[in-house]
């Protein structure tokens, strides 16, 4: 069974997110009763809706819950290390523009990279996964061959 990597805060959130569509369930399951009550519901929108939305809230649960259950918690704030892992933060200089960023590697369903959460399954983590400060990594995008050398990695908050 694959496990996925995450910080114990993305584990939250994924707890979070079933918990309030769970507590919606009965909300939806109610609204589909009063749209049944409106009579053909062949023609009825907002029964057609409500059993969308139904259907929409159960595959979620259903994903959130198998996440959940195979989820690998990394707790960050103990790791440490010379070579970019999990959980690491690290700062890039692109080698072409001198643009600087930084990065935390972190779980799929955490990623958010305006706010600078690189997923452990995007190339470019993948890419510096084992580097070591000094180091460069090239991947590809869509816009060319992007160069990048680590600067510094750091673990914890």
């Amino acid at each position: 069974m694959e496990r996925f990597p995450m910080t114990p805060e993305g584990h939250s959130r994924l707890k979070e997110e079933l918990i309030r569509l769970k507590e919606e369930r009965p909300r939806v399951i109610q609204e589909i009763a009063t749209a049944r009550e409106h009579g053909d519901i062949s023609e009825n929108a907002e029964y057609h809706a409500a059993k969308e939305r139904q259907g929409l809230i159960e595959a979620r649960v259903g994903e959130l819950e198998a996440k959940i259950a195979r989820a690998e918690i990394i707790d960050i704030s103990t790791l440490t290390g010379s070579r970019v892992q999990f959980g690491a933060t690290v700062d890039l200089i692109d080698e072409d523009t001198e643009k600087k960023s930084t990065y935390q590697i972190v779980g799929a369903d955490e990623a958010e990279v305006k706010d600078g959460k690189l997923s452990i399954a995007s190339p470019l983590a993948r890419a510096l996964i084992g580097k070591e400060v000094g180091d460069s990594v090239e991947i590809t995008t869509p816009n060319g061959v992007h160069a990048y050398e680590l600067l510094k990695i750091k673990f914890g908050k």
